[in-house]
């Protein structure tokens, strides 16, 4: 991997671990967080596109397909996010979800893609998605909360990873074979997302209100962080292979299992820690 490509992607996964911790912070208040996100990502980022290149391509069906399909896929993938985060502990939903995700877009990514990374890449990766793994493996043990039997934190991290890699593989092939801009292809995600929220709070505008006045900050954070994180994305996919990019975005998990030894005290630190030596170990792999 190039070291542009790298550089890119490390700081994606920085920016992608912050604006987790955000929404983890605000998760139940669930929709009209959601709504505000699309809002704020879409006005914030608007104004970058004329200095971005555009939407990349004269090419306009293309354009709307290629952002449309990746705005009901982004849906999905918040509204189970944060369905998992109110499930369960905050590295077993986040650390579950990007082991899933990652592992699903190699496998595409080789079977469909046509790429072909080298052997110290692919135990790069393997390294990575066993370590994501292990930390969202944590609390398995715990998994009778409420007096269940299933983890729904696990469940929905999987289901969470499944929406992760559906998204990845439709917007790199979108982006490569379209030529469309990142900035403008998030920007157009993003503002196909707001009528899908706008159902979902069309009774609830009072706690929209509410949640601008007491967590206005946090909606901001979200709104420069989340786009970001992806938009970084999208530009190294431009001039990496997904197989290698989609796995390297989680030293994110690092990050976030960090946060929830120390800030948030969750259970087993010394497992958690290992687990994220083992995916800097990855990350020092594809970094070769």
């Amino acid at each position: 991997m190039s070291t542009l490509a790298f550089v890119l992607v490390i700081a994606a996964a920085v920016s992608h671990a912050a604006w987790n911790v955000i929404a983890h912070g605000v998760s139940r208040a669930g929709t009209p967080f959601l709504w505000w996100g699309a809002v704020g990502s879409t006005v914030v980022w608007a104004g970058a596109i004329p200095f971005t290149g555009g939407i990349g391509t004269d090419d306009l069906f293309a354009f709307a397909l290629g952002v449309g399909v990746s705005g009901v896929l982004h849906v999905v993938y918040m509204a189970v996010l944060q369905r998992g985060y109110r499930e369960g502990n905050l590295s077993t939903v986040y650390a579950t979800a990007r082991g899933t995700g990652p592992f699903l877009s190699v496998i595409v990514a080789v079977l469909l893609l046509g790429e072909r990374p080298s052997v110290v890449a692919l135990l790069g990766v393997a390294a990575i998605i066993i370590g994501v793994v292990a930390i969202g493996l944590v609390d398995r043990g715990r998994a009778t909360r409420h007096g269940r039997g299933v983890d729904l934190g696990l469940v929905f991290g999987l289901l969470t990873g499944v929406a992760i890699a559906a998204y990845t593989i439709w917007d790199a092939n979108a982006v490569r074979s379209w030529s469309l801009s990142p900035v403008a292809f998030m920007v157009g995600t993003t503002l196909l997302e707001i009528p899908f929220y706008t159902l979902g709070v069309r009774r609830r505008w009072g706690a929209v209100r509410m949640l601008w006045r007491t967590q206005w900050r946090r909606v901001v954070a979200f709104s420069i962080l989340s786009p970001l994180s992806y938009i970084l994305v999208l530009t190294a996919i431009q001039i990496a292979p997904v197989a290698l990019v989609a796995p390297l975005r989680e030293v994110s998990v690092v990050l976030v299992s960090l946060f929830g030894v120390f800030v948030l005290r969750e259970s087993r630190p010394g497992w958690r820690i290992a687990a994220s030596v083992v995916v800097a170990a990855g990350i020092v792999m594809l970094a070769l």
